[in-house]
């Protein structure tokens, strides 16, 4: 067995994780693929865009957490807590110890992180998590 000290990650260190529903436009089930969605959604960053609903982050909402999978009644698993590696948007900051919101990537797709723009008041109480070694951010 490999030395666990050999190496440094957060990755599902306290994780919770919790049922949503999918907007059923952004994030859509699929029956052929791994997770249940295509990969531009499956570890992604997801948002509430309604009550219980979840799609994929845009740019400076709140970060609820990372898509896990989804099923076909039209809910989803989402890692709402503990160390998990996002994807970070298109030229995105990721200093160690900032916290994030959501961003896009170079082709507008959304469901990734950057940094919180700190002189932007409205993202400072959108923001959460914060940015750990390798990427990895544990919102909470």
């Amino acid at each position: 067995m490999a030395d666990p000290r050999l190496s440094v990650s957060f990755e599902e260190v306290g994780a919770e994780y919790a049922t949503f529903k999918i907007d059923n436009s952004e994030i859509v089930y699929s029956a052929t693929s791994s997770g249940g969605a295509a990969a531009t959604m499956i570890g992604h960053a997801v948002a509430l865009s309604a009550a219980g609903t979840v799609d994929l982050a845009d740019d400076g909402e709140v970060v609820v957490g990372k898509l896990i999978k989804v099923e076909s009644d039209n809910t989803c698993v989402v890692q709402i807590a503990g160390g998990m590696t996002l994807p970070g948007g298109n030229g995105a900051s990721l200093t160690l110890g900032k916290k994030i919101v959501g961003a896009q990537d170079a082709l507008s797709a959304k469901g990734h992180i950057r940094e919180v723009a700190t002189g932007t008041a409205a993202e400072l109480g959108r923001c959460r998590g914060m940015i750990r070694p390798r990427s990895n951010c544990q919102p909470r």
